[in-house]
């Protein structure tokens, strides 16, 4: 698999996302939110977490705007996978390529902490190497998670099987206890959660291993 990382002013786990993705056997390349094109015969883009922009107006708002994120969206419409974690799910709710928006955590407080996680499906290519109904643990770090969407598209998300993620106690106040979303064709996730800082047992947890393993295993270009 060939994968990207974008990077933004702010952005402070695009290493651990490189990391994570050539761990698991993917080619990875980093690409500068100004660049107006991505690489050629990209499998995945990622966005990972940070504070682009610095927050800034809306988190993930500006980054949003960037010229490489039109790219993005052209790479998710034409079937490409996308991968947005906690900064990266904040953008990618800016750009409408998953539903809902991350808003301040209900106890208004940054949390950092490891987290346990409720698999709700396995039929994505992000979510296949987990049994579905499995609890893993997965670290936080986040103002601005709080998932809110409107009762339409919750709706949509439970009857559509698109809930990736649930948080086992739900530390942010989001709405259904929601972690992490699929778009409409499966290919593309938002999750708050960082998968990439839970690849090795030592550091606390390696449950986002299967993740990574699962996603760069998928071979279908963009």
């Amino acid at each position: 698999m060939r994968a990207a990382v974008v990077v933004f002013p702010g952005s402070n786990c695009d290493r651990d996302m490189v990391e994570a993705l050539r761990q698991s056997g993917a080619d990875v390349a980093k690409v500068w939110h100004k660049d107006a094109d991505l690489p050629q015969g990209l499998d995945l883009v990622a966005i990972p977490g940070g504070f682009s922009f610095g927050d800034y107006l809306r988190c993930g708002a500006i980054a949003a705007q960037s010229p490489i994120c039109r790219a993005v969206v052209d790479h998710a419409h034409r079937g490409g996978y996308v991968l947005g974690v906690c900064n990266g799910f904040q953008v990618l709710s800016e750009t409408g390529l998953v539903p809902g928006a991350l808003m301040r955590n209900s106890g208004l407080k940054f949390l950092c902490k490891t987290v346990g996680l409720t698999v709700e499906t396995q039929d994505s290519a992000f979510t296949a190497a987990y049994s579905q109904g499995s609890e893993i643990q997965v670290p936080i770090a986040h103002h601005d998670g709080n998932y809110y969407a409107t009762e339409d598209e919750l709706k949509a998300l439970d009857g559509e099987d698109r809930v990736a993620f649930r948080y086992s106690d739900n530390p942010n106040g989001s709405m259904s206890s929601i972690a992490g979303v699929l778009s409409a064709n499966r290919r593309v996730l938002g999750m708050m959660p960082h998968p990439e800082r839970a690849m090795d047992a030592q550091m606390g947890s390696a449950d986002g291993q299967a993740l990574f393993r699962a996603l760069v295993g998928q071979t279908t270009q963009a």
